[in-house]
């Protein structure tokens, strides 16, 4: 969304009046630019040929955890960590006009939970039934929101728009064109087909539903899509409301706990082929990391088709920001007196405004290590990235948690955004269900080789 740091509606009642400094930036240009430093960083330090090493949180034992996890080079990393992002978000918020003691408390207590959320999720017992730290961060900020009043020191640090953005920037460094040319044709017409057709059919129900274009553009987005990314992405183009945002993170990410444990179980018990059930779940599941953690509960070769199939529909996070901000600003121009009215003047000045800025470092990201970058430094640099990224995520599924409030998935519009999410989703399942046997199961192209 494109909204200065200090216009968050959580800390409308505390922060300061005085113009910030460097007003411009919004905060989906703090997002590229911490984004894009951390990526550089890591490009120089590789360059000079040295290797950033972040903290393990992978343990099966008592012994794992107090001689692995709890050791002072494992302590002493994650506290580097710690130091490196709070030393940047403290910059950003500073010259946004925020509050920077209270954010730094609070940082410092979201970034502590995140940790806490690494640490039960890298478990061998939990992971195993492909629970990840998504889950436990989410379910952490879920209790704290709902059943304490948040203080005001640790409101000013629930950003969870600013932490996923910058994450979602470092994810591009993912999103490369040999991904691409992997995935095939299959692959490639299976995201068209099913993004297409559960945004369009998402979309028609909010309608039937009678809930509003603004919600049932971020509700088709997160479906259709890749879950929160998406639903960012979207809010981000048409300038959503922030409660509708999280209001679908929230499901999205209650959705996927079980989803990520039935589909691998329907995969097993009605005998649906190892690469059709990879394709299935590529398909439906919101992240490659649920993917990969779904897959294998089935197979290497279900692991490799999900994932595949995961990066084919990521491409469109890019192109829907594109299509949709270019709709919204002509079909539901700016409110300036409460009305919708009729909007004079540059249309592509509008489409830009409208535009969510961080899906350009999201590009450029992509580009620049699809192009620019040997394939060496790439391959050596991306687990540094992917590891940093996951911790702006996890801090963004905590702070997510603590914004979401469960009284509003029944009482907002009467619960109807959500009844929306779940037949959507249904739908969704079995779409992609029938089109990943169509395409993968040797029906028009020839069963993948992912052996």
């Amino acid at each position: 969304m494109s909204i200065s740091l200090d216009e968050q509606p959580i800390q409308d009642n505390y922060h300061t009046e005085k113009k910030p400094f460097l007003s411009y930036l919004t905060e989906d240009w703090w997002a590229v630019i911490l984004g894009g430093f951390l990526i550089s960083l890591v490009v120089y330090f590789y360059g000079l040929g040295y290797t950033i090493d972040l903290p393990v949180y992978k343990w099966a034992t008592l012994d794992d955890l107090s001689e692995k996890i709890f050791s002072a080079d494992n302590i002493l990393k994650i506290f580097g960590v710690w130091v490196v992002f709070l030393s940047l978000t403290t910059i950003a918020i500073a010259l946004s006009g925020g509050k920077v003691k209270r954010f730094i408390l609070g940082f410092t207590f979201i970034y502590v939970v995140s940790i806490f959320s690494f640490l039960i999720g890298g478990n061998k017992n939990v992971s195993y039934y492909g629970l990840e730290y998504v889950v436990f961060a989410l379910l952490i900020g879920i209790l704290l929101g709902n059943l304490v009043q948040l203080p005001q020191w640790l409101k000013e640090a629930v950003r969870s728009e600013f932490y996923i953005k910058t994450g979602l920037v470092i994810l591009g460094t993912t999103i490369l064109s040999a991904d691409l040319v992997k995935a095939g044709l299959p692959g490639i017409l299976q995201a068209i087909v099913v993004v297409s057709a559960v945004w369009f059919f998402s979309m028609w129900l909010s309608r039937k539903l009678k809930v509003d274009d603004e919600f049932g553009v971020i509700l088709a987005s997160a479906v259709s899509i890749c879950g929160v990314s998406a639903a960012i992405v979207a809010a981000g183009a048409i300038n959503g409301d922030k409660r509708k945002l999280s209001y679908v993170t929230t499901l999205v990410l209650i959705m996927a706990i079980p989803m990520m444990v039935l589909q691998p179980w329907a995969v097993k018990f009605f005998n649906i082929p190892e690469v059709v059930g990879g394709a299935w779940l590529g398909g439906t599941l919101d992240t490659t990391a649920t993917v990969t953690a779904a897959g294998d509960l089935i197979g290497p070769i279900a692991v490799k088709a999900g994932v595949i199939a995961k990066f084919s529909q990521n491409v469109f996070i890019g192109v829907a920001a594109f299509l949709i901000a270019i709709w919204w600003a002509y079909k539901k121009p700016k409110k300036s007196n409460g009305e919708i009215a009729i909007q004079k003047g540059n249309g592509i000045g509008i489409v830009w405004e409208r535009f969510p800025k961080f899906v350009i470092g999201f590009i450029a990201a992509s580009l620049i290590f699809s192009f620019l970058l040997s394939a060496e430094t790439s391959k050596a640099v991306v687990p540094t990235l992917s590891g940093l990224r996951t911790v702006w995520f996890a801090m963004a599924f905590v702070s997510i948690g603590m914004e979401a409030k469960l009284s509003s998935l029944i009482k907002l519009q009467e619960g109807k955004p959500a009844v929306v999410f779940g037949v959507a989703q249904l739908f969704n399942i079995f779409w992609t269900l029938l089109w990943a046997y169509i395409l993968f199961g040797g029906y028009i192209f020839e069963v993948p080789d992912f052996k």
